[in-house]
């Protein structure tokens, strides 16, 4: 397990610094948010073609995350085309002037690794110590992860085909997904990463897995998810009537 721990890190230091230098090619931050899903996958095939052994739940994971990860990855340069940096990081270059090289590469690059690597730890343990046989557990996994799956891409394709109609320029998504749950691909992301802990809920080592699905909600809840974009809306009227009667993360009925 630890070789596989220390194996992964250097994979992932490796490939952030990687991104690192396009980022500063580039001057565009925002192409960690591209990165980041891929991250995954890199680490999924690699950890998968060290393996001893190969069952099922090891390729399920890695189908899964890849097929997660690409979707993203095409969403986000989709949408990134003949865009400026992403306001968060451009926010962030403002604020760190002259050293905004290095901030990124503490504050990007080693902050957004040690999370990429925290929340990979099911890949690295089903790898590790995996089962041959699928259970009923890895089943609700897969149930699990195909809801969150949904609500992201579904949640995404609806936002986008919203924003590309100039008649809503300024306006707030309130419909489809978004009438349940303020951030339906934020709780889709989250959900498939439960989806990912109980499908390698098979390996004995199963139970430090759970680190991964509590951080990345944790992340989206309380840190670089919901907050940073929500602060974007803080002083819009329409949005805080929205936000009064609309869950911001388990898609729930408005209230009245």
């Amino acid at each position: 397990m630890l070789f596989l721990l220390i194996y992964s890190s250097i994979v992932v230091f490796v490939y952030m610094l990687l991104w690192f230098g396009i980022a500063i090619i580039k001057k565009d931050n925002g192409i960690f948010d591209v990165a980041w899903g891929l991250g995954f996958v890199v680490l999924a095939c690699l950890n998968l073609s060290i393996a001893k052994n190969i069952y099922s739940a090891q390729l399920l994971i890695t189908i899964l995350i890849s097929i997660w990860a690409v979707r993203l990855a095409l969403h986000i340069t989709y949408r990134k085309r003949g865009q400026k940096e992403d306001f968060r990081y451009a926010a962030w270059r403002e604020q760190w002037g002259k050293k905004a090289v290095l901030k990124t590469f503490t504050n990007v690059v080693l902050l957004q690794g040690l999370f990429m690597l925290i929340i990979a730890i099911p890949i690295i343990v089903v790898n590790y110590k995996p089962v041959a046989n699928i259970n009923i557990i890895n089943y609700i996994g897969i149930v699990v992860w195909g809801i969150g799956f949904l609500f992201e891409a579904l949640g995404d394709y609806q936002l986008l085909k919203f924003k590309k109609d100039a008649s809503n320029k300024g306006k707030i998504m309130t419909s489809g997904l978004w009438k349940y749950t303020r951030h339906p691909n934020y709780f889709g992301e989250a959900t498939m990463w439960w989806g990912i802990f109980l499908i390698a809920f098979s390996s004995s080592y199963s139970l430090i897995s759970l680190i991964s699905p509590v951080t990345i909600t944790f992340l989206l809840l309380k840190v670089s998810g919901v907050p940073l974009l929500e602060s974007k809306y803080k002083d819009n009227p329409d949005f805080i009537e929205y936000a009064r009667k609309t869950n911001n993360f388990v898609p729930w009925f408005p209230r009245a």
